[in-house]
């Protein structure tokens, strides 16, 4: 694969814009991946994080924050010419972040990322996004693989699957319950830089046909990590999988629950019954 050097991470607001036209006419990913070296956290953008999701104000980035940091260089990747899916309308799945050591503020970074897998979905096409992070000495402190789908897209050949049986949904009691107020989306979009419109405002949202604005599927993920705390040591591997948007303003609720192997969490509106997400975060083996 061939690895092309950025000079800096690309700012998301001019990725939106060129993803928001042309159509794609490939029907492969693109044989390259996506590199900018150098990259330090701002801390002023740290704090802001860590208030709004509720981490602790320490020089530890939250694994959270480090997909933050991360997540402009694959975006990129998905507004290339050569990209077989457009950016706007895909519908994150789902992701799972392995972190395997802390990461601090000062660390001098490297972002790595990559598209793989592109495969048929029962609503669409499905493509996993790979981003790696690596410290001074080169090795991989993190990674993240970011599930998106095309809805309605179909490549030459596919196959496509069956709607796969899904249990339903009871909702447990909850340990907690979140106020999203109706700015929500925009508080988060200024700490993440991801001013995605169907997070802004009712009316920007409505154009890609949401009723209200919707909350970051990251940034609900991410209050639950935090939920979590320190109880999930410095080496974890946290998964999402996202079921339904977050309309904002909402209170949700959540359960977050501990097992031999780590933590569970489940985040749901109490009134509709709807779950919006579910996953883990499992701690890394001792010694």
């Amino acid at each position: 694969m061939t690895v092309v050097t950025l000079p800096v991470v690309p700012g998301l607001g001019g990725l939106y814009l060129r993803g928001a036209v042309g159509g794609r006419s490939r029907t492969t990913l693109p044989d390259l991946g996506y590199r900018v070296a150098g990259v330090r956290a701002d801390p002023d953008r740290l704090t802001a994080y860590q208030h709004l999701l509720g981490e602790p104000a320490t020089d530890q980035l939250p694994a959270g924050f480090v997909h933050v940091l991360a997540f402009p260089v694959a975006t990129a990747l998905m507004t290339r010419p050569d990209f077989p899916l457009r950016l706007l309308g895909m519908v994150h799945l789902a992701n799972r972040i392995t972190q395997h050591r802390p990461v601090h503020l000062g660390e001098e970074l490297e972002m790595r990322a990559r598209a793989d897998d592109l495969r048929p979905h029962h609503r669409g096409t499905q493509v996993d996004l790979v981003t790696t992070v690596h410290g001074a000495d080169g090795e991989e402190a993190w990674r993240g693989v970011s599930t998106y789908l095309a809805p309605g897209v179909r490549l030459p050949g596919d196959d496509r699957p069956d709607r796969p049986d899904r249990a339903e949904f009871r909702a447990p009691s909850p340990t907690g319950r979140w106020r999203y107020d109706a700015d929500r989306g925009r508080r988060y979009a200024a700490v993440s830089g991801d001013a995605n419109p169907i997070h802004l405002s009712a009316l920007s949202a409505r154009a890609f046909g949401f009723p209200r604005a919707i909350a970051h599927g990251m940034d609900t993920a991410a209050r639950a990590l935090a939920d979590v705390g320190a109880a999930r040591g410095d080496a974890f591997t946290w998964t999402a999988e996202f079921a339904a948007p977050v309309l904002l303003p909402s209170s949700p609720s959540v359960r977050i629950e501990r097992d031999p192997g780590g933590f569970g969490y489940r985040v749901w509106d109490a009134g509709r019954g709807k779950l919006h997400l579910h996953g883990r975060v499992d701690l890394a083996p001792s010694g």
